[in-house]
């Protein structure tokens, strides 16, 4: 049987669904989802296996025009997420009017010299007649290789669309294990679940300015220990997220102990601190720290700094 592997990048608007299809798809929690746009800070990988083949996807910050340092690496990071793929995708809110930023999408996924992909997302809220002339606007503002009307909420047309991006794979042997679903490490998946939860509960009031790192993150035989610090950058943001008598954070842990453990498959024990950082957004060294591939670069130069062992006398 031919096996076929390779790298597809999902890429779009803020909020356009590129969280909620990976997850579709890969079958699993990937990426964490949420009602606000520019909630997805790095790419991330999501991994469907199957008999015949391995899709990684590629998940990746909404496009849009930078306006601080972590934007500026959120687009950095979209622009990483292009190097060396087989196939873009760019999706699209078909439910929304075709606007400036949706112009600025298609001249930034115009530099890729490989098939690019038109994805009409979320077309269970659209009358079909209102599907032609959209399909035709965008047909007519770049030379899409293939349209497909889809709804990663509900995964309608993903079957067709997994079939087509097969006859543009390469025959390749898997990238990773069968079993493995995403590249990330489970500190960072921690993390996003968390800071999911913290934006789900205060809602419009602190998503934005809202950063989650993880402190510790001790693994037992039948207990993880994890604790992390929640950022803010504004006192009265801090205590937002606390809450009175802390209820709003109790709710923020228990909601996020709850999908670690469904994700992970052990019992999490979860403890969250709260701390201001004034305008975080805008230091590069901050930002650079959410960046896990930044992390583990950071553990290992640690790790290699470490003296070795003496040997042992005989």
């Amino acid at each position: 049987m031919t096996f076929k592997s390779g790298f597809v990048a999902i890429v779009g608007r803020p909020n356009a669904g590129k969280s909620t299809l990976v997850n579709k798809l890969v079958g699993r929690k990937v990426s964490i989802v949420t009602s606000k746009p520019q909630t997805t800070r790095n790419r991330i990988q999501g991994i469907l296996n199957r008999e015949d083949a391995q899709i990684v996807l590629v998940d990746t910050p909404g496009i849009h025009r930078p306006a601080n340092v972590l934007s500026r690496q959120m687009m950095d990071e979209a622009q990483h997420a292009v190097e060396g793929i087989d196939i873009l995708s760019l999706i699209v809110d078909a439910s929304s009017e075709f606007g400036a930023g949706d112009k600025f999408a298609i001249e930034w996924v115009q530099r890729f010299e490989g098939p690019v992909y038109l994805l009409l997302n979320k077309v269970d809220r659209v009358a079909k007649p209102r599907l032609l002339p959209l399909i035709e606007r965008y047909s007519q503002a770049f030379d899409f290789a293939e349209i497909f009307p889809i709804s990663a909420l509900t995964g309608l047309g993903c079957f067709d669309l997994v079939k087509s991006w097969l006859t543009q794979l390469p025959e390749h042997e898997a990238y990773f294990p069968a079993d493995q679903f995403t590249d990330q490490p489970e500190r960072f998946l921690a993390a996003e679940i968390i800071r999911e939860k913290a934006i789900a509960v205060t809602r419009n009031e602190v998503p934005y300015s809202i950063a989650v790192m993880i402190d510790n993150f001790t693994e037992g035989e039948k207990l993880l220990r994890i604790r992390a610090t929640v950022y803010v950058e504004r006192e009265g943001q801090k205590g937002i997220l606390i809450g009175k008598a802390g209820a709003t954070m109790k709710k923020i842990g228990t909601q996020a102990r709850l999908e670690i453990e469904a994700v992970l498959g052990i019992h999490v024990f979860l403890e969250l601190l709260v701390q201001v950082r004034p305008g975080w957004r805008q230091d590069s060294a901050i930002v650079q720290e959410l960046d896990w591939r930044r992390q583990l670069e950071t553990l290992a130069e640690a790790q290699d700094g470490f003296p070795e062992p003496a040997a042992e006398k005989s």
